[in-house]
């Protein structure tokens, strides 16, 4: 006992008011039992005389003596360690729905894939595969997809994805992740990213030190991590590059109310804009021919056929009426649309340019005069009586049904069907050199002069129905037009 005593227990006189608190942490090296110290205070004694013992107690804890003596610091610093303790690294994996909707500041359209997600370390890395094909691709050298959580932010989407539990985050690169499952995990997930990140940010890791500089032909970046004692100098000024990244990084941030200054002011501009007659009657927007409704044409021309078709079918009657397959031999694609330009913005046309020598082009656009009418020389209104009377079996009473619907035709469609008809009569006419008959005319102009205003699945039928109907008028022309021929 006197040697325990004498031992490692002597103290000066400053130590004589230690505490006998003891902090309790369990020891790695000593399971299941533990060693108590004991402290005692004599009555008549300046020193303290403490004792050891053995207790082999799995419920006592490992009580050890803190000392504000400046030589025991180093033996007795238990903050150091707990705080250890809690710096431990986080592991946790499981099948995320992942949406990548920002890179680099830049954002991209948003694409959501599963994925086996890793939070490890600092970062969390996203695999395509499951947790066993995940572990061969380890060894294999795969490089997954992850995410730096070093100055990272992580909170709820309530306003990027319609899903509901959207987590959202952001690293310090720029790229902003949407994270999703489909059970109740995504809250587990959520407080596991926000503690390594709280606990990087606790270590002090500095992430926002970067080494910015621009060469002849790219700028590169080089972010510096783990420096924890370089402090940026106050009284040098940010460069320009580095706002710029700044910005770019806070542009996320900022996207709602960017969103709200654009509408607004494309709101204003529409209310400020002038309308479509007032452009037209200050010459800065001049009517066209192609796209216009055929009544609006005819009574801005002052005449019941438009003045375009009338040019056309003389051009065809003048040098085409024996041209092989007429209006059934397609032209020049580019050389119809300069034709069509030259109409819509130019006065006047002569088809006798050389331009124009083609007569196919000529026809071409003819036929695309027709198809681009917003309503078709035959009325939506009239189309299912069409098909209705061409079902009919008599043969007589079909040709009257069309007669009559034909009448009713408002002007400018009726007359401009009867001029049609009356030049393509002069087609069949040559039908032994230029090989259209009826038929073939009828093929060819169906579906240009007449189409339902809803397209339905008996497109084909109705295709079929639309040749006839003008196949029938081509061959009873007479007995349709009889009291409107000239």
């Amino acid at each position: 006992m006197q040697n325990m005593k004498d031992g490692p227990t002597t103290h000066s006189s400053t130590n004589t008011q230690t505490t006998s608190t003891a902090e309790h942490l369990p020891s790695p090296h000593f399971s299941p039992a533990a060693v108590q110290w004991r402290v005692k205070s004599g009555a008549n004694s300046d020193r303290l005389s403490q004792t050891k013992s053995m207790v082999l107690n799995d419920s006592d804890p490992l009580k050890l003596p803190i000392s504000h003596h400046r030589r025991n610091h180093s033996q007795h610093n238990l903050s150091n360690i707990t705080g250890m303790v809690d710096q431990s690294p986080l592991k946790k994996d499981g099948f995320l729905n992942k949406a990548k909707i920002t890179e680099g500041g830049k954002k991209i359209r948003k694409n959501w894939t599963s994925s086996w997600a890793c939070l490890e370390g600092d970062k969390i890395e996203f695999y395509k595969e499951s947790k066993q094909q995940t572990l061969a691709s380890l060894k294999i050298g795969c490089k997954p997809e992850n995410a730096d959580l070093c100055g990272a932010q992580i909170d709820w989407a309530k306003d990027k994805s319609s899903r509901k539990n959207v987590l959202q985050l952001t690293t310090i690169s720029g790229n902003e992740f949407l994270l999703h499952s489909d059970d109740d995990s995504i809250h587990d997930w959520y407080q596991a990213i926000r503690h390594v990140i709280d606990r990087l940010s606790k270590k002090g890791i500095s992430n926002t030190t970067y080494s910015i500089w621009k060469s002849s032909s790219s700028e590169e970046v080089n972010r510096c991590r783990g420096e924890r004692d370089i402090k940026p100098n106050p009284k040098e000024p940010k460069s320009e590059h580095r706002k710029s990244l700044i910005l770019r990084l806070n542009h996320s941030s900022s996207d709602t109310s960017e969103k709200k200054r654009v509408k607004s002011r494309l709101k204003k501009f529409i209310s400020r804009r002038p309308s479509l007659k007032t452009l037209q009657e200050k010459g800065l927007i001049k009517d066209q021919v192609f796209g216009c409704h055929i009544d609006i044409l005819c009574k801005r021309e002052g005449t019941t056929v438009p003045k375009f078709v009338k040019i056309c079918i003389e051009a065809v009657e003048k040098r085409g009426l024996d041209a092989d397959g007429i209006y059934r031999v397609s032209g020049n694609l580019a050389t119809i649309q300069k034709l069509r330009f030259v109409v819509d913005h130019e006065e006047k046309l002569n088809l006798d340019d050389s331009q124009w020598e083609d007569i196919h082009v000529v026809t071409g656009a003819l036929k695309m005069f027709f198809r681009e009418l917003p309503e078709p020389l035959f009325p939506f209104g009239f189309f299912d009586q069409f098909v209705d009377a061409i079902k009919n079996q008599n043969y007589s009473q079909r040709v009257q049904s069309v007669a009559r619907l034909v009448k009713k035709f408002p002007k400018p469609n009726h007359d401009t069907l009867r001029v049609l008809i009356q030049h393509l009569q002069k087609i069949i006419a040559k039908a032994l050199v230029n090989r259209m008959s009826s038929q073939s005319l009828g093929i060819v102009f169906g579906p240009t002069l007449m189409w339902p205003e809803r397209e339905t699945a008996n497109m084909a039928v109705n295709m079929i129905y639309q040749n006839q109907i003008i196949d029938l008028i081509l061959s009873e022309h007479v007995d349709i037009f009889n009291p409107c021929m000239m």
